[in-house]
């Protein structure tokens, strides 16, 4: 996969170093070159670039690229500068950053497809979340364990938790559901929230945009997500 990371402080060069690690093809940008020249060795690439400048970040693969991250945190007008630039370059996939309650009512405004605090996430966590494809969030309960967030997918849509029956096929438990409800910023815009459902029952529906919260072996969770 490809990946566009904006800003190469600790956060965005932790992320751009762990991805590449993976295999991944990154693309890290940062306007101070001594940034750029310290990780050009351990990202697959690395440009000088001022992340607010429109006509600079539309020469980036945009188009080929799944995930764009802005990692820029001490910089708060850089930072929702090119988040709005990317949201208007409408690229797949776009997290961003926030280091205050403010930045993140800035970006989801913005409308970013999820914001990430530094403080909660770890570079390395985030890296692994990334990697599985649908994958939203993840806890590491041990070694082999993981409680997922996940989006339902398509082929589950309709279907009842007994009909789905991960439990024998996949040994995956789903613990509950997150649905999408609106709710309003502090500006007034309508966006979606995920609402918990509570303990699910057999019954209980998966709807499309559903986030399943589940359990079980990171393989096993794998399988279920992406077998046909």
């Amino acid at each position: 996969m490809r990946y566009i990371v904006i800003g190469l402080g600790y956060f965005g060069s932790s992320l751009s170093i762990k991805l590449t690690e993976m295999g991944h093809e990154v693309i890290a940008v940062d306007k101070d070159m001594h940034k750029v020249e310290t990780y050009k060795d351990r990202v697959t690439h690395t440009i000088c670039m001022d992340a607010s400048d429109f006509q600079a970040l539309s020469t980036l693969p945009t188009a080929d690229t799944d995930v764009v991250v802005v990692g820029i945190g001490e910089d708060f007008g850089a930072s929702v500068m090119a988040t709005a630039i990317f949201k208007q370059l409408s690229v797949k996939r776009l997290m961003s950053r926030a280091i205050s309650p403010l930045h993140q009512t800035v970006l989801e405004a913005i409308g970013v497809d999820q914001i990430i605090r530094p403080e909660q996430e770890s570079a390395e966590r985030l890296a692994k979340i990334l990697e599985m494809r649908g994958v939203i969030d993840s806890f590491d309960l041990t070694e082999d364990y993981n409680i997922i967030e996940a989006k339902v997918p398509d082929r589950y849509v309709g279907m009842t938790i007994a009909e789905a029956n991960f439990r024998a096929k996949y040994q995956v438990n789903v613990l509950t559901i997150l649905r999408s409800r609106e709710a309003r910023n502090l500006f007034g815009r309508v966006h979606h929230k995920p609402a918990v459902l509570g303990v699910v029952k057999a019954e209980t529906v998966f709807e499309a945009g559903d986030i399943l919260v589940v359990f079980g072996k990171i393989q096993d969770i794998d399988r279920l997500l992406h077998s046909s």
